[in-house]
């Protein structure tokens, strides 16, 4: 690369809309800090160790297609402002009834806010066409939102739920005695509950995700990255079962203290990995089925 080429991509990143867009990001991340933190320092910590991977998967999107997203920009002040408005607005009533929200509550309404600001920066520094370009890396950023209490007991819920439906099919197809009310399952030498914190919520999102992310990289047609996000939820659920089965067996053929042990409170990124190798034939055959409608 020649001197003046450098010096000629140097100029175009230090441009004032550039800049601009630079203030108005470091201006969110500042302001995010405290919530996140303190819902990082709470009870549902767990549900969220994606959110700081989520800006960096956005800028990679960004950064791959940049050619494309910034091929024509200008200011949208009119557009811009407006949704930077809507974001300062939701951010002072986040302000306003924190004292009444819990941390996830409170973290969700502020880190939405946030969301919607820099929406909001980006329209006005690079304009309405360079934004639908950059529409999925954009708004792939409310993965940096944290899920509503109430959404998020009901999510809970339904993977409770669709896990111990599964989970009952794996231990009829194994053979092994059992009795099942409701959540617990009677073994021969103990019994085993499929609680809320065996829900498999935290890696459930990240397979959610993963399957959102897939879908826009690798497909084009909207309804065949619909069936991967269902074929991914449901591949979490089995995921889950096939743990809850394993766990289930091994303590009551192996040790009890199996249950209790850091295998079964740390033990998922096993059964993390079998869930994306289960997703990943799936993606390949949709993939191709668009290969070959293209072709015909």
């Amino acid at each position: 690369m020649s001197g003046n080429s450098f010096t000629e991509k140097i100029r175009e990143m230090i441009n004032t809309r550039n800049i601009l867009f630079l203030l108005f990001s470091a201006t969110a991340l500042i302001v995010a800090y405290t919530p996140v933190r303190a819902l990082y320092s709470s009870n549902k910590s767990e549900y969220y160790s994606h959110i700081a991977l989520i800006p960096l998967v956005s800028i990679y999107l960004v950064y791959i297609k940049r050619k494309e997203i910034f091929e024509k920009v200008n200011y949208s002040f009119a557009a811009g402002i407006s949704v930077l408005l809507l974001g300062i607005a939701m951010f002072l009533g986040g302000i306003f009834l924190g004292s009444g929200l819990d941390k996830n509550n409170y973290a969700s309404v502020i880190m939405f806010s946030i969301f919607i600001f820099v929406n909001g920066a980006f329209l006005l520094c690079y304009g309405m066409q360079a934004y639908r370009k950059a529409l999925f890396p954009l708004l792939f950023l409310i993965f940096t939102v944290p899920v509503p209490t109430a959404i998020m007991d009901s999510i809970i819920t339904f993977l409770q739920v669709g896990s111990s439906e599964l989970s009952n099919l794996l231990f009829m197809a194994s053979g092994v005695p059992f009795v099942r009310d409701g959540f617990v399952f009677q073994l021969s030498n103990l019994s085993v509950e499929v609680a809320r914190q065996c829900s498999g919520i935290r890696s459930s999102m990240a397979i959610f995700i993963v399957s959102i992310l897939a879908g826009h990289m690798f497909l084009k047609s909207p309804w065949k990255k619909i069936v991967l996000v269902i074929c991914a939820v449901l591949i979490a659920m089995f995921k889950n079962s096939i743990r809850i089965l394993t766990l289930s067996l091994l303590g009551n053929y192996v040790d009890p203290v199996i249950l209790t042990s850091s295998l079964h409170r740390e033990g998922g990124t096993p059964f993390f990995i079998l869930a994306l190798l289960l997703l990943a034939p799936i993606l390949f055959l949709l993939r191709r089925s668009e290969k070959f409608a293209d072709n015909g």
